[in-house]
Parts: C-alpha cells; structure tokens; sequence
C-alpha cells in the first residue's frame, strides 16, 4: 500500500501563472491588486482556480432545456451557495450569471472590502490594518484574516 506523506495533506492554496512577465495578464492583475488591497498578487491566484470550478458545473450539466433532475438539483445547489456567499444577486437566481462571473466578484466578498465599503475604514489599506489589529468582529467572533470570505447574512 502507497502510504502518504504528512507534509502534503493539504493542497495548494494558490496557482501561480505559466508565464511570469506577460504584460496582458500583468497590468491589469497590478491594477486589481492595488484596488483591491491585496498585498500581493498571490490573492489573485488564490482565487482563479476557484472561477473554472464555479464555471465547469453549469457546463457539465445536462442541456435538457433545463428539465433534467440533476440539473436542476445541482445547478440550484450551485446558485444557492453563490448567493449565501454574497457573490451572487437574489435577483440573478440562473446559471448563466454563475458563467459571467469575474474575480472582482469575487473579491467583494472578502472581509477587507466589507470593512472598507461600510464605512469602517477610512481606506482599503487602513480596513486590513483593522482587520490585523483584531479590531474587526464577525458576528460574535473575532476575525484577524483580511482573505476572509464573509457569507452575505453576517453582522460586522
């Protein structure tokens, strides 16, 4: 039997490009980066190979003009979960929003952002110094991960 090493049981929390310095994917990863108050670049990784997951679900769906059980089962299942984690409007309850998703979306959903867009924070910067200083509470729990993604519903 093949025994397992316990310095991988984890994955990889990030993917970093192919090609390091190719300018059509570079500038408007640098200006992302600087918008979103991400550190580093490596937040923009973390969250790329989440988007062709989220994608491949509606796509390896039965196209049964929309009548098929599994689809309905786990396409639902999908936009469920997309709307608890605030990715996805009430309103936009189809699984062709679910494709038109961007990482920004995604990166409105971190605790940062939160902070930031709510006014508890003067800047986007200041919002993860908040958020490192243990300033922040996330319902009754004090949340000190700036990568935090907060579900829709909590209470800052």
């Amino acid at each position: 039997p093949m025994v397992r090493s316990p310095l991988n049981n984890f994955p990889k929390t990030s993917k970093p490009p192919r090609r390091a310095y190719e300018k059509e994917r570079l500038d408007p990863e640098i200006k992302t980066t600087a918008n979103s108050g991400l550190k580093t670049r490596r937040g923009i990784w973390r969250i790329t190979p989440v988007l062709p997951r989220a994608r491949a679900v509606p796509r390896q769906l039965p196209p049964l003009g929309g009548r098929a059980p599994r689809r309905i089962f786990q396409g639902q299942a999908l936009i469920t979960r997309m709307i608890r984690y605030g990715i996805l409007d009430e309103d936009k309850q189809r699984l062709d929003y679910v494709l038109a998703l961007k990482v920004e979306d995604f990166l409105e959903r971190r605790l940062q952002t939160l902070v930031f867009k709510r006014g508890l924070a003067k800047s986007i910067h200041h919002a993860r110094v908040l958020i490192r200083q243990k300033h922040i509470r996330v319902g009754r729990q004090i949340v000190d991960i700036p990568s935090f993604m907060a579900v829709s519903y909590t209470h800052l």
